[in-house]
């Protein structure tokens, strides 16, 4: 057995055992981001199928790669880094088996990739970004302002099929385990299907990465995007 493939194992069944505590169902995105292609491709033969990058153009280069075309043909890309508005047709129209964008942050990044999809005859998930630690250097819409997108999506932008919501945990919380930042992204979804009359298990919370995504589980994550801890270090 590999490295990769034992490092999987291990977070998978670390994962199952915090899910079942909670009685939840966690999935996770292998976030792939600077790995190269035979590491995805390893990690796809042992069963993993979603991935994650934060760049479009290592997205559209590694999801175009005739490896991964020929190899893996159920993979479910994820965007999940900052999109610029003058990468929205590339990450949309060259990029196979995008699944979802995950940092939708504000009704002008919607709106256009909806009018995109539109042309397209397509639609998408998307999750909405939140920033809940307050960060000036992070992207994100104000927790004041995303149940307003939401509704804007939901009342205009008919290609985008909004799953739930996702957020970034400070780092200055991780090195005190605070998870405030996670609790957070809990209340805003208890308030969304509040105003909404939905079910809570029909918005999904995708929180945590390699160094906090046991504690995002125990508070609740249904998506966590790890990397370092699956692939390794990034040089």
């Amino acid at each position: 057995m590999s490295k990769l493939e034992a490092n999987l194992i291990a977070i998978l069944q670390r994962i199952n055992e915090l899910s079942q505590s909670n009685s939840s169902q966690v999935r996770l995105i292998a976030i792939s981001k600077t790995k190269p292609v035979e590491d995805i491709v390893e990690l796809y033969r042992a069963g993993q199928r979603h991935f994650g990058e934060n760049y479009v153009d290592e997205l559209e280069k590694k999801s175009n790669d005739n490896i991964i075309l020929t190899e893996c043909p159920e993979i479910r890309w994820h965007f999940v880094g900052h999109l610029q508005s003058n990468k929205i047709n590339r990450v949309l129209t060259r990029v196979p088996n995008l699944d979802c964008i995950q940092t939708i942050d504000s009704l002008e990044l919607a709106d256009r990739l909806n009018n995109n999809l539109m042309k397209q005859s397509k639609t998408l998930n998307v999750l909405l970004q939140i920033n809940t630690s307050n960060e000036d250097q992070k992207s994100g819409i104000d927790r004041k302002d995303f149940l307003s997108l939401y509704e804007h999506i939901k009342s205009n932008c008919t290609q985008l099929i909004c799953q739930g919501l996702m957020t970034i945990g400070s780092i200055d919380n991780v090195k005190i385990d605070d998870d405030s930042d996670f609790q957070a992204l809990v209340q805003c979804r208890k308030d969304l299907c509040e105003k909404y009359a939905l079910p809570l298990n029909e918005i999904e919370l995708s929180m945590g990465m390699s160094n906090d995504y046991e504690r995002a589980i125990q508070a609740g994550s249904t998506i966590v995007r790890v990397g370092s801890l699956l692939f390794g270090a990034r040089g």
